[in-house]
C-alpha cells in the first residue's frame, strides 16, 4: 500500500491524456454511401446498422479518443477516468444483443446495493449519523427506510411498481422513430396508408398504459414533488429520489416536467435487470470501443482526428460528403450528423440551403445545462462518518453506490437551484459520487481509486454574463472537495490529482452545445415529436441527404443508441424508395 500511495503521490496535480488504441490502420476512401460526423455512442451505432443494410460507411471523429461523452481518458498517470458520461443502463437490449457487445468485450459490473445517501448530523450516543442505503435487496432497503418512517418503509415497493409500470409502457417509443406526421397528412393515399404504420408504436404504448394513462400524464407534467409527497414523508428517501429527476437538467424538483425526467433515468435496464446502472470495464470507453469493433466487424471504417469542416451541399441543395478542416472532401450518398442540432446546423451546413425560419427555430432550442464535472485521482478510499471503512481498509457496499451528498432534504436541493439561478455556483451543490474503482480493478494503482463527481447547480457564464476564470473553477473544486470533506473526513488530503469541467468545458471537449448532457433540455417542449424540433423530429433535415443521429433527436440523451437506430432505420428505409 505505501508504494502505491507513493506512486499516487507522485503524480499529483500532472494531468495528461491517453491517446493509445482508437486510431483505425484503414485508409479514409475519397467515396462512402454514408458518412456519420461523430464517433459518440449514436454515431457509431448508426454506423453499425447503416452498414447492416449494405451502406459502405465512414465514422468521422474530431478528438483523438472515440465514443463522444462515452470515452475513457487516463488524465492523472495511471488513473483511468470515464471522464463525461460515467455509468451504463440506458443501453437499449435490442442493441446490446444485435451487434453482440458482450463478444466484442463490453463488461458490466453490476451494483448493489446501488443509492447512498449520508446525512450531515451528530451521532446519538456516540452512534454513527444515520444514511440511506437502497438496493435490490427489498428487505434490506425498507429495514433502510424503515429508519426514517415506517409508514414509507411499507409502500416503497409499491411505489417501484407503480413507476416500473410507466417506464417499460414507453418502451415502444424509444425503439421507433416518432408517429410520421407529414407522412399520415400529405402525400397520396398509398402514402398515407404506408405511414399509418408509425401508429403501431404509440398505440402498444397507449395499450400497454391502459387504466394508467392519468397517472402517466400526470408524472410527465407535474413537479416530481407533486408524485413523491404523496407517497412518502421522510425527507431523505424524497430526496433521493428527487435527485434523479433533476440530473442534468436545469430545473428544480419542484418544476412542472421534472417528473419525467424522473420517469427517464428509470426506464433502463441493464443485464435484464429493469433500472439497474453499472460501471464499465475500463471506463465508459468500453462501450464505445465494443461498439466500435462491432460496426468494423460489419465493415464500417473509422477514423479518430478527421475534424469535418462542413457539410457537402450538391448542386441540387442535397448532401454529397463532407469537408474536412485540412480541405479533404469526402463525398457521400447521405450524411449523417451525431453533433448537436445546434453544431449541425449553425456550424456544420451552409446556411444559405436552410430557411430562415428553421435556422431561427434552431436558435430558440435549449441547451441550457447546470453540471459541472470534475475527475478526482485518490491515494485512499473515502471514509465516511455514516458508515466507517473496515479495519482491513476493503470497500464496503455502500462504496459502489452513487452517493448522494448534500441531499439530506428538497429544502438544500432548491436553494443548489435558486442559487445557479441568479448567475451563481451552487455553495452547497448537489453531488453525485460514484468510486467506480471499487468494482473495477482496471482504473487505478493498486490502493488507489477514482471518484466522479457529478455537480449541481452551476452556471454557464459567471453572474449571467463572464466566462469561468481558472480561478473560478479552483474556488468551485475547493467549495465541492469542502462539502465532501464534512461527510468523509480525509478526503481533500487523499486528492493526487483532478479534472474540473464546467459547462463551457463540456461544450469545448466534447461538443456538447451549452454543456448539456443531453444534447437538448429534456423538457416537455423538446420531446418525441418535437425533439429537437417538430420539422426534424423523424431525423430527416431540410436538405435532402443529411440526417440527426444524436441524443438532439428522440427519444433524447441518456437512451443509449436508441437515437443512432431510429436514424438508421429511416435512412436505409429512404434508400429503399431511392
Amino acid at each position: 500500500m505505501a508504494a502505491a500511495v507513493g506512486a499516487c503521490r507522485a503524480h499529483r496535480g500532472f494531468i495528461s491524456v491517453s491517446r493509445r488504441g482508437n486510431h483505425s490502420c484503414t485508409a479514409l476512401k475519397p467515396q462512402y454511401d454514408a458518412i456519420v460526423i461523430g464517433a459518440g455512442h449514436n454515431g457509431l451505432i448508426a454506423s453499425a446498422y447503416l452498414q447492416k443494410g449494405g451502406l459502405k460507411t465512414a465514422v468521422l471523429e474530431r478528438r483523438h479518443v472515440l465514443g463522444g461523452a462515452a470515452v475513457s481518458e487516463e488524465i492523472v498517470p495511471g488513473f483511468h477516468f470515464s471522464r463525461a458520461s460515467y455509468l451504463l443502463s440506458l443501453l437499449r437490449p435490442h442493441i446490446y444483443q444485435d451487434l453482440e457487445l458482450k463478444k466484442h468485450g463490453l463488461k458490466v459490473y453490476m451494483r448493489d446495493p446501488f443509492s447512498f445517501t449520508p446525512m450531515l448530523e451528530e451521532g446519538v450516543g456516540g452512534r454513527t449519523p444515520r444514511s440511506l442505503l437502497i438496493g435490490a435487496d427489498m428487505a434490506m432497503t425498507q429495514k433502510e427506510i424503515g429508519k426514517f418512517s415506517e409508514k414509507d418503509a411499507k409502500v416503497y415497493p409499491e411505489f417501484l411498481t407503480y413507476l416500473e409500470t410507466l417506464a417499460c409502457a414507453i418502451h415502444p417509443l424509444l425503439d421507433a422513430p416518432p408517429v410520421d406526421i407529414p407522412g399520415l397528412t400529405q402525400g397520396s393515399l398509398s402514402k398515407r396508408i404506408s405511414a399509418l404504420r408509425s401508429l403501431k408504436p404509440l398505440v402498444k404504448s397507449g395499450l400497454k398504459l391502459g387504466k394508467n394513462i392519468p397517472d402517466f400524464y400526470e408524472l410527465v407534467t407535474a413537479p416530481v414533488m407533486k408524485v413523491l409527497n404523496r407517497w412518502f414523508e421522510s425527507e431523505p428517501l424524497i430526496a433521493t429520489l428527487a435527485t434523479d429527476s433533476v440530473i442534468g437538467a436545469n430545473t428544480s424538483p419542484n418544476n412542472p416536467g421534472s417528473g419525467y425526467v424522473l420517469l427517464h433515468h428509470v426506464m433502463g435496464e441493464l443485464e435484464k435487470e429493469k433500472g439497474a446502472w453499472g460501471y464499465v470495464e475500463g471506463g465508459m470507453g468500453g462501450v464505445s470501443q465494443s461498439i466500435a469493433r462491432s460496426a468494423r466487424s460489419l465493415g464500417a471504417d473509422i477514423f479518430t482526428d478527421r475534424d469535418v469542416e462542413r457539410v457537402l451541399i450538391g448542386q441540387g441543395g442535397s448532401a454529397k460528403g463532407v469537408v474536412l478542416k485540412d480541405g479533404t472532401e469526402v463525398r457521400s450518398k447521405v450524411v449523417l450528423s451525431n453533433a448537436t442540432p445546434y453544431v449541425t446546423f449553425k456550424q456544420l451546413t451552409p446556411q444559405g440551403v436552410l430557411p430562415e425560419a428553421f435556422i431561427r427555430a434552431v436558435d430558440q432550442i435549449d441547451y441550457t445545462s447546470p453540471v459541472t464535472k470534475i475527475n478526482v485521482a485518490l491515494d485512499k478510499l473515502p471514509n465516511f462518518l455514516a458508515a466507517p471503512n473496515s479495519a482491513d481498509g476493503k470497500p464496503g457496499p455502500h462504496h459502489q453506490c452513487s452517493i448522494h451528498l448534500n441531499c439530506e432534504s428538497v429544502e438544500v436541493l432548491e436553494e443548489a437551484y435558486m442559487e445557479c439561478q441568479q448567475g451563481r455556483p451552487s455553495s452547497r451543490p448537489m453531488i453525485e459520487m460514484t468510486i467506480p474503482s471499487v468494482l473495477d480493478p482496471t482504473l487505478a494503482p493498486p490502493g488507489c481509486h477514482v471518484a466522479s463527481l457529478f455537480i449541481q447547480f452551476t452556471p454557464y457564464f459567471m453572474e449571467g454574463h463572464r466566462s469561468w476564470t481558472d480561478e473560478d473553477k479552483e474556488r468551485f473544486a475547493d467549495t465541492t472537495f469542502d462539502c465532501v470533506e464534512r461527510y468523509a473526513p480525509g478526503f481533500k488530503k487523499s486528492i493526487v490529482g483532478k479534472d474540473i469541467l464546467t459547462p463551457s468545458d463540456l461544450e469545448r471537449v466534447f461538443g456538447l452545445t451549452g454543456g448539456n448532457i443531453f444534447h437538448g433540455s429534456m423538457s416537455l417542449d423538446q420531446l418525441y415529436l418535437a425533439r429537437p424540433l417538430p420539422s426534424v423530429a423523424d431525423y430527416r433535415s431540410p436538405v435532402t441527404g443529411l440526417y440527426l443521429c444524436g441524443s438532439g433527436s428522440h427519444p433524447g440523451g441518456g437512451v443509449m443508441g436508441a437515437a443512432g437506430w431510429n436514424s438508421a432505420l429511416n435512412v436505409l428505409a429512404d434508400f429503399k424508395r431511392l
